[in-house]
């Protein structure tokens, strides 16, 4: 069999072969790249959490003495179950940030958070105590990107300090953030 024969049939085999192994690359990294994305809304919607609970609580803390400080924990998150955002899109309405709107300086409300595009998260906001030394909040974001179930979590808090002043955590805790 002459060389070229043997060389076209090593390039019909092999070609393939290697088409075939850089498509797989190339699905891998688009996957990777598109759970970065979507992992990029819980890390900054926490951080804007934490930084409104930051803004109301100075504002609180520099107004006349009484029961102010940080806002009071939201009545649920948003949405309120985890199989809503199961992975897809939950797409939140006003409605569902001002639940608490009723309630003074209680939930996202008083933060004056709310998201208006679809949401692949749930979003929750804790707080324990106002503004004695030792109180704190919690900002958290869930999901179920994958679908199966598990919960990724990206949270932060931050904690009045001896002095009176909230100090915020500067990184965002992940837990299984993949999920």
């Amino acid at each position: 069999m002459p060389g070229w024969v043997v060389t076209l049939i090593v390039l019909g085999i092999a070609g393939p072969m290697f088409v075939g192994i850089l498509a797989v690359l190339g699905i891998y990294g688009v996957r990777k790249y598109i759970g970065a994305a979507k992992q990029a809304e819980a890390r900054n919607a926490v951080g804007e959490i934490a930084k409104l609970a930051g803004q109301a609580y100075e504002v609180e803390a520099g107004s006349a003495p009484g029961p102010s400080g940080l806002c009071a924990s939201a009545s649920r998150s948003v949405p309120a179950r985890a199989a809503m955002i199961r992975g897809m899109k939950y797409q939140s309405a006003a409605s569902d940030w001002s639940v608490d709107a009723s309630r003074p300086r209680t939930g996202f409300a008083c933060l004056k958070f709310e998201m208006d595009a679809p949401q692949y998260y749930m979003y929750s906001y804790r707080a324990h105590g106002s503004k004695t030394p030792g109180d704190t909040f919690t900002a958290t974001a869930n999901g179920d990107l994958d679908g199966d179930g598990d919960l990724s979590t990206f949270a932060i808090s931050g904690e009045v300090d001896p002095g009176g002043q909230l100090v915020i955590q500067t990184a965002i805790a992940e837990t299984n953030p993949a999920e």
